[in-house]
C-alpha cells in the first residue's frame, strides 16, 4: 500500500512517477523497498491518467454508501431476533435440567 501512497504523493507534488522517485521517498519513510515491486507499479501506472481515477474513485465512494443503508435495517432486526434467541436457550436449558431432576429422582426413588 505504501508504494501506491508514494505513486499518490508523486502526483499530487506535480512530480513523475518514476522508480527512483518512489525509491526515494519509501526510503525515505524507512520502507524496506522491493525493487520488483516498485517496477511493476510504474510500469502498470503507464498510460493511466492518475487524476482521472482519483475522480473515479471519489464518484463511486458516495454510491458505495448509499448502499450500506439496507444493512442498517437489518442491523436493526439483530437485537430482536438476538433476544429471541436467547429466550430460546432459556427455555430448552430449563427443560433440560427438569429432564435431569427427573432422572435423579428415579436413582432415589
Amino acid at each position: 500500500m505504501e508504494y501506491v501512497y508514494a505513486a499518490l504523493l508523486l502526483h499530487n507534488a506535480g512530480k513523475d512517477v518514476t522508480e527512483d522517485a518512489i525509491t526515494g521517498i519509501l526510503q525515505a519513510a524507512d520502507v524496506d523497498v522491493d525493487a520488483t515491486r516498485v517496477k511493476a507499479l510504474v510500469a502498470s501506472l503507464e498510460g493511466v491518467d492518475i487524476q482521472e481515477a482519483i475522480e473515479k474513485a471519489a464518484f463511486a465512494a458516495p454510491a458505495a454508501g448509499a448502499a450500506t443503508g439496507a444493512p442498517a435495517a437489518v442491523a436493526e432486526e439483530a437485537p430482536a431476533a438476538a433476544e429471541e434467541a436467547a429466550a430460546t436457550a432459556e427455555e430448552e436449558k430449563e427443560e433440560a435440567e427438569e429432564s435431569g431432576m427427573e432422572g435423579l429422582g428415579a436413582l432415589f426413588g
